[in-house]
């Protein structure tokens, strides 16, 4: 049933990111939740640069995905975290304007700004310890699919702002790999929240090809999240250890 249940789930995800996890988590969230995993949502801001790319500050965006807490059986303070950042825009603000090889949009965009922002699923597989007192710290390496990828050509033109979007998705790697490392704290409210600050250091080259300086990306995440059906799976498994607890008396007892 379980192997099912996950086969199911990476169908819905695939369907569409977002809508897929509210509906995986509506369906699948007492499911996916024992004394030993822990199924959520987790959402937050990132904070994201490029190593070695000028520009005047770091591209800020939302993240949002689910998250996999499994817990050691010999000592549950230890356990994986894991998962599928589903959103999770990387980049930088304000990098130089460079030429579109279009005379007229060269022209246009000149003295404007350029905005990078890149897309990845980005998977997490984290060792995470967490402490008597509900703090925890985890890190490992992370992984990341790239989605999408473009440069923003903005300029301000009689008080209107004139944009233009340049796919740059063949110019990167499609595939993204670096560590992380994070600090979070569990609050003891319902089934618990939890607040993390992670923060992700790339290690991959950005650029395909000999750009040099070589480029990485760098983002700091700070991201709440929600367990998912934990609370409903707590009363199946009370309600069905209460029925093989109850004792059957003989009828001449009753």
């Amino acid at each position: 049933m379980m192997k099912k249940s996950f086969l199911i789930l990476i169908f819905l995800f695939g369907l569409n990111q977002a809508r897929s996890q509210v509906l995986i988590s509506l369906i699948f969230g007492d499911k996916l939740n024992s004394p030993f995993l822990e199924f959520g949502l987790e959402g937050g801001a990132n904070f994201s640069s490029i190593s070695n790319q000028e520009s005047s500050g770091a591209n800020v965006g939302f993240n949002l995905g689910f998250y996999f807490d499994i817990r050691s059986r010999k000592n549950p303070s230890w356990m994986i975290n894991t998962g599928v950042i589903v959103k999770s825009p990387m980049g930088a603000n304000d990098i130089p304007v460079y030429s579109l090889n279009d005379e007229g949009l060269d022209e246009t965009f000149a003295g404007g700004k350029v905005d990078r922002e890149i897309r990845y699923f980005n998977v997490p597989i984290l060792i995470k310890y967490q402490f008597k007192n509900r703090i925890y710290v985890k890190a490992g390496p992370q992984l990341g699919l790239l989605a999408t990828a473009f440069d923003r050509f903005t300029k301000e033109i009689d008080k209107d702002d004139v944009t233009y979007k340049k796919t740059i998705r063949n110019q990167l790697h499609v595939i993204d790999a670096g560590l992380a490392a994070g600090i979070g704290y569990h609050l003891n409210i319902g089934n618990g929240l939890n607040i993390t600050l992670q923060y992700y250091y790339g290690l991959v080259p950005l650029l395909k090809g000999d750009a040099t300086p070589i480029q990485y990306n760098r983002s700091l995440y700070l991201t709440a999240g929600i367990p998912i059906g934990k609370g409903k799976a707590a009363q199946k498994r009370a309600e069905k250890e209460a029925e093989m607890n109850k004792v059957i008396l003989p009828e001449d007892e009753k």
